[in-house]
């Protein structure tokens, strides 16, 4: 009967050896003929270009805690795992792995750089499928997608043919976010904005006809080249005169108009701003409304075109240094301000991006966007945390036409063709050999890709084989539940939210929970560059995935960033120590119980693991009946928060059950039942015991998986069974709910927890036996602590353990008082005079006047709150009441500790 187990915890181990396990079982495949409701999810696809960091471990941990738990509760799952191309970083990567070859893209052409790039996908692309395996991720990796497998490739050509048909996609010309060291047009997602210290340059504008000049201030004068006007507010009456008059643009000589319109604000440095249409959005816009010139001076990679003049070729930060030395020697620069600035950058490759007018492609949202707005509306779609929702709305609200195109060589090519010979644009989901003009043979496929956002916008239901009715489509879409970051709202989920309702008529998931970041002990956003990011693989290494994955549920509330700390790393690895060395203490004692006649087979009976417990001559224990009341509520509780997203009360529940519960408490008070002398009780106290330890490994596998799977294994099983996993999520049954077993234990618990109080309070050597007595006016806990005498002093410490049918004397000793009990603990006493044997009396006053401090407080917090009308006319009638009753109850806890000081002051 002999269950080995090693000494010491060796995680790293168990985790490789189950996590190729499962993989090769193909444990989590997912079978759409599988009868029963439906738990689907599709994972957040990854850039293929890096690796797994801490945010994504949480985002991953907390969709595989969802899919185990629902996959046990008897749910046909799928965890649909994949990456994104990411196209831009994708590139960037690749383009620098040529550059150390001394080569470029456009060096090699097309072809074989797309070529390069594939090469490089399959040889690096797989580093995240390995770590989400490491990870314990239950994944069908039979169903892994990658958004440029051809299946989802027909989709996003599908999507874009239909949106374009029906007049939703577009060409036009508009400002976009460039970025010259990739030269493409990127998102706002792609571009971040940093700090920095800056000037604001004082120019003048000399009029045409000599007479004056007028003063404008500006961040950027190499574009300055590029001006169409200078622009004042039509109600700023220093320049009202000047509106209409022209000026010769230094430099240049080229003439340009002053003009009146109201986004100028005066107050910004001089309050005339020059206004430059293809290098600012808002001067494009400007431009626009007032038919200037769109004068580009910029190359695609940031350099000086011809348009510029001398200044032609020059890098664009070059070319200001040069352009303010010429407008100084011509005595045009009036003076130069420190600015504060925010700069757009890269994300990719830090570059600064540069605002530029361009011809792209673009969706129409507004029409998008409203259904899905309703959506949110009318509760079809819910946002977890709703406070989320605001921020939806006023993105969806306020959404302006989506720039798709991206000058790149990765990625989806945008099916369209354009005819040398007469300009007409054909798009088709086939290559077409005439353009609409019937031209045969002058037609070439647009250059540019689609930005990786489209793609995966279509991601939970291309992923499953839209627009085919697949099994899988009509099984497993729409998905249950969108798990992501908070950050990408706007630029995923919204989106797949369009896209969804637009293609499919029905909304991709029902609910949306956002995560949030997480960030440093000292409460900063985790950082790369910055050197305070944390590489989940390094921290798994040290401290073990379960131990990692227990940390970011427990701390992971809704609503509140993560704040991942070494001391909560740790005390996740305790809770994993602690779990497999109670087993082994468990396993250790069943050994010394063969004598008992017990078997494993009996243990691994169908009513052992349904977890009913068994009760001796029809009697069952009260320490039975108490904690399988506790595996009933514990389990209902933790239901109840991972149906509302709250993991990290589920992961507490579970772990003060787990440690608290069933190690401190249970497993101590049954040790004498596990070799008792009578097999038939030993026999039970092992059938209930294993019961539930199994029970607590099934409710804790979600959270630990590894470790649940490799303790599941150790104890006994049907021969059948293949991995906790695949097992039942415990079931509450409604016999097992026990009140007034749990308020029995809850009192001898706080007597024992009394003694122990009492004893460290004194300091009193551990080993030292004491004696104690007990009181109590409520007969019915004096009797509960009459039959629970011998565990009472057990595990108090105790030698003895006296029951006083009066009120003892309260001389000597150290005396806890509560509103159920008084218990008076002593040093061994021969002839019952506990006045020759006191222990800590100036302790005892010590500890009695900070609870006196403490009660009068409480006390006089309630009176006041029931003295308020307010509350009392407000405040539910139940409430009231239970304010009264704990104002009384506090109240006559303050009258014995006072009287019980006052007699220690006589003695």
């Amino acid at each position: 009967m002999t269950i080995e187990l090693p000494k010491a915890y060796e995680p790293r181990e168990i985790e490789e050896r189950w996590a190729r396990a499962w993989v090769d079982q193909e444990l989590f495949r997912a079978d759409p003929n599988q009868r029963g409701p439906v738990f689907s999810i599709v994972i957040p696809p990854p850039n293929v270009t890096g690796s797994l960091h801490i945010g994504h471990m949480l985002n991953h941990t907390e969709i595989d805690i969802l899919t185990r738990w629902n996959r046990m509760r008897g749910f046909n799952t799928l965890y649909l795992p994949g990456t994104d191309h990411a196209g831009i970083g994708t590139q960037v990567v690749v383009e620098r792995h040529l550059a150390a070859e001394g080569l470029t893209r456009q060096k090699i052409g097309r072809a074989a750089f797309e070529e390069r790039i594939w090469k490089w996908k399959q040889e690096s692309g797989g580093a995240i499928k390995q770590q989400m395996i490491q990870l314990g991720e239950s994944c069908d990796w039979s169903r892994e997608r990658f958004t440029l497998d051809p299946g989802l490739a027909n989709v996003v050509r599908e999507v874009f043919v239909r949106l374009y048909e029906e007049g939703l996609i577009y060409r036009g010309h508009y400002m976009v976010n460039w970025c010259p060291r990739c030269q493409t047009a990127i998102s706002d997602l792609e571009t971040v904005h940093v700090e920095r210290a800056g000037k604001l340059w004082h120019i003048r504008y000399p009029f045409s006809d000599g007479e004056g000049y007028i003063v404008v201030a500006t961040t950027r004068p190499e574009t300055m080249l590029g001006d169409a006007a200078v622009a004042v507010h039509p109600s700023d009456e220093r320049y009202q005169r000047f509106v209409g008059r022209t000026i010769r643009l230094p430099l240049t000589g080229r003439e340009i108009s002053v003009i009146a319109d109201e986004y100028v604000d005066p107050a910004f440095g001089t309050g005339a701003v020059k206004i430059t249409p293809a290098h600012d959005p808002n001067d494009f816009e400007i431009g626009k409304r007032h038919n200037l010139r769109e004068l580009n001076v910029l190359t695609e990679d940031a350099r000086m075109n011809d348009a510029a003049g001398t200044y032609a070729g020059l890098d664009r930060f070059a070319a200001r240094k040069k352009i303010l030395a010429d407008l100084e020697s011509q005595g045009l620069l009036e003076k130069v301000e420190d600015h504060a600035l925010t700069v757009g950058v890269c994300d990719r490759c830090k570059t600064d991006i540069e605002p530029r007018a361009s011809t792209q492609w673009f969706v129409k949202m507004k029409p998008l966007a409203k259904p899905a707005i309703a959506a949110v509306e009318s509760g079809e779609i819910s946002i977890i945390p709703e406070f989320h929702k605001a921020t939806y709305f006023e993105w969806m609200r306020n959404i302006r036409d989506w720039c798709i195109s991206r000058q790149l060589w990765w990625g989806h090519r945008i099916p369209a063709w354009h005819c040398r010979e007469c300009g007409e644009i054909a798009v088709s989901r086939e290559t077409p050999t005439q353009c609409p003009r019937g031209h045969i043979g002058t037609l070439q496929q647009d250059p540019d890709v689609l930005d990786t956002w489209f793609s995966s916008s279509l991601w939970p239901f291309s992923t499953l084989g839209w627009p085919e009715e697949t099994a899988d489509f009509r099984r497993y879409y729409p998905t249950s539940l969108l798990l992501t970051g908070h950050d990408i709202l706007f630029f995923w989920v919204a989106r797949m939210i369009m896209m969804g309702l637009k293609f499919t008529g029905q909304a991709p998931f029902p609910h949306v929970y956002l995560h949030s970041l997480v960030r440093t002990s000292e409460g900063a956003k985790m950082s790369k560059s910055k050197g305070t990011g944390i590489d989940p693989l390094t921290i798994n290494a040290k401290y073990g995935t379960d131990a990692i994955r227990f940390t970011l549920a427990s701390i992971a509330a809704p609503g509140t960033d993560v704040v991942l700390s070494e001391d909560r790393m740790q005390s996740g690895r305790a809770f994993a120590n602690k779990i497999w060395n109670a087993m082994r203490f468990v396993f250790f004692n069943l050994e010394k119980a063969e004598g008992t006649g017990l078997t494993l087979q009996e243990l691994a009976s169908p009513k052992a693991r349904a977890g009913a417990p068994y009760a001796m001559d029809g009697k069952l224990a009260l320490e039975d009946a108490w904690i399988f009341s506790r595996l009933a509520g514990v389990t209902l509780q933790i239901n109840e928060a991972l149906e509302n997203y709250r993991f990290h009360e589920a992961a507490n529940i579970i772990y003060h059950f787990f440690w608290g519960e069933i190690c401190d408490w249970y497993i101590e008070w049954i040790k004498p039942r596990l070799t008792d002398a009578t097999a038939a009780r030993a026999t039970i106290a092992w059938k209930n015991l294993f019961a539930v330890l199994e029970a607590a490994l099934r409710l804790l596998h979600p959270f630990m998986p590894f470790l649940t799977e490799e303790l599941w294994h150790k104890l006994p099983q049907p021969a059948d069974a293949r991995s906790i996993a695949l097992d039942t999520f415990p079931e509450v049954q409604p016999s097992w709910t026990n009140p007034a077993a749990e308020a029995e234990m809850a009192l001898l618990q706080s007597v024992i927890g009394a003694a122990r109080n009492l004893r460290a309070e004194s300091k009193v050597d551990a080993k030292e036996k004491l004696e104690a007595d007990f009181f109590s006016t409520d007969n019915s806990i004096f009797q509960v602590v009459r039959e629970n005498c011998d565990a009472i002093q057990r595990l108090a410490g105790l030698a003895v353990l006296r029951l006083a049918t009066s009120r003892f004397d309260a001389t000597g000793g150290a005396i806890r008082t509560t509103a159920q009990f008084d218990l008076r603990v002593i040093r061994n006493s021969h002839d019952n005079s506990p006045s020759e044997t006191s222990i800590g009396a100036d302790a005892e006053r010590a500890r009695l006047g900070k609870e006196i401090d403490r009660l009068s407080k409480d006390v006089e917090s309630k009176r006041a709150r029931l003295a308020d009308a307010q509350f009392r006319s407000r405040a539910p009638a139940a409430v009231v009441a239970g304010v009264e009753a704990t104002l009384a109850e506090r109240r006559t806890e303050l009258e014995k500790v006072s009287v019980r000081l006052s007699e220690i002051g006589r003695h």
